[in-house]
């Protein structure tokens, strides 16, 4: 029997059955005026999913092995990798970071505590002490030892909002000194190569013609409101240095591609992601492939705070570094979804109940709530997979 294949405007396949995500994915593409994007679905081992269209850069289609950088799904790849220094009991969350990490505890940090980090709870959403330049964010170790010279905020919004970049640094600190590694390391020999994945924290220079050209699309919202532009601790955040700029921006850049950004440089396919996503569906492990044990997972999933951030103003719930379901649904339907969202409309994620891992990447980056380009796909596949026996 011939496999199914998509409409014609999009290329790749679906498994029997799939056909209705394959047509709503043209459909949303079609309807949102899209440059280029991926979506890929993987249950156990199986990819049943694996779909992409539009443009990759000017002049060049998608392809089969493009890669795009992910933003903040690259928090999903962090949050693995601590629980995994967890899972082997080098990690425990209820000790202070200091003890892991020595200098740290400078300028009064040595009661913040590792499941203060993980849960955007540390206090340390920005670098506040010195202006940044955009080549600063590419030296991970230089960011780390800002962060354990930076004061803890006098914001308490701060011990609640969204630690964009910071948290990036501070887990990878975290990992450098317990293991010695460096987090785009770890990551790569303890993940990726076991896994066969197409994602890097650090990308290497024979992959950059892969990587596909971000753009701000049309509806991106780069204006800031009274409040955030008089807040310090906003723009702590979001603007030092300015991590969205319209002309020039860093991200299409060799120099970030192959830095370790871990709060959001990754580089990764959608088919890659899905099946990083696929295993930890399956309480981290796959074909063969354990990432952690089970109760290791459980405990990782569990929610460690809860807030609507004051800067942005978006609920949000977190568990060791994974973002979990709310009600915005960012995951697709399942209420125990859980991994992350990247800015500009990318989406990784596991459905536990389902098996099921998922992911959704993009090269045009769109501002919510206006983006609607993932959803009708994960509701197709869900309704695809509530269908199915058993």
């Amino acid at each position: 029997m011939a496999e199914p294949s998509p409409p014609p405007s999009i290329r790749g396949f679906v498994a029997p059955s799939f056909e209705p995500v394959a047509e709503a994915y043209a459909r949303a593409f079609a309807e949102a005026g899209d440059g280029g994007s991926a979506f890929a679905a993987v249950r156990g081992g199986e990819t049943v999913v694996d779909l992409w269209g539009g443009t990759a850069a000017p002049g060049r289609p998608w392809a089969e092995d493009t890669l795009q950088v992910i933003f903040s799904g690259t928090k999903g790849l962090v949050a693995t990798c601590m629980l995994m220094l967890v899972d082997r009991g080098a990690l425990d969350l209820g000790r202070p970071v200091a003890h892991y990490w020595s200098a740290f505890a400078a300028k009064g940090k040595d009661g913040v505590l590792v499941r203060d980090v993980v849960s955007h709870r540390a206090g340390l959403p920005g670098i506040t002490l010195a202006p940044l330049a955009a080549a600063d964010l590419a030296d991970d170790e230089g960011m780390e030892a800002r962060l354990a010279a930076e004061p803890l905020s006098p914001d308490p919004g701060a011990y609640g909002c969204y630690h964009a970049l910071t948290i990036g640094w501070l887990c990878g600190g975290l990992l450098r000194r317990i293991d010695g590694r460096s987090i785009g390391r770890f990551f790569a020999e303890e993940v990726a190569a076991p896994l066969g994945l197409d994602i890097w924290i650090g990308l290497p220079p024979a992959l950059e013609p892969r990587v596909g050209v971000l753009e701000l699309g049309p509806d991106w919202d780069d204006g800031l409101t009274p409040e955030q532009a008089a807040s310090s601790t906003y723009r702590s955040i979001w603007g030092n240095p300015p991590l969205f700029p319209r002309e020039g921006t860093p991200w299409n850049t060799r120099a970030y591609h192959g830095a370790e950004i871990p709060g959001g440089g990754a580089v990764a396919s959608a088919r890659s992601m899905a099946r990083l996503y696929a295993c930890l569906a399956e309480g981290g492990g796959l074909d063969g492939v354990r990432l952690m044990r089970p109760e290791t997972l459980a405990q990782g999933r569990r929610e460690l705070s809860r807030f609507t951030d004051p800067f942005i103003d978006e609920p949000m719930r977190f568990a060791t570094v994974y973002a979990l379901q709310t009600e915005q649904h960012r995951f697709g339907p399942p209420a125990d979804a859980f991994g992350h969202n990247g800015a500009g409309g990318s989406i990784h994620a596991a459905w536990p109940g389902q098996r099921l891992g998922v992911s959704y990447v993009m090269n045009q980056l769109r501002s919510d709530p206006r983006d609607q380009r993932s959803r009708p796909v994960l509701e197709a596949l869900h309704g695809v997979i509530a269908d199915m026996p058993g």
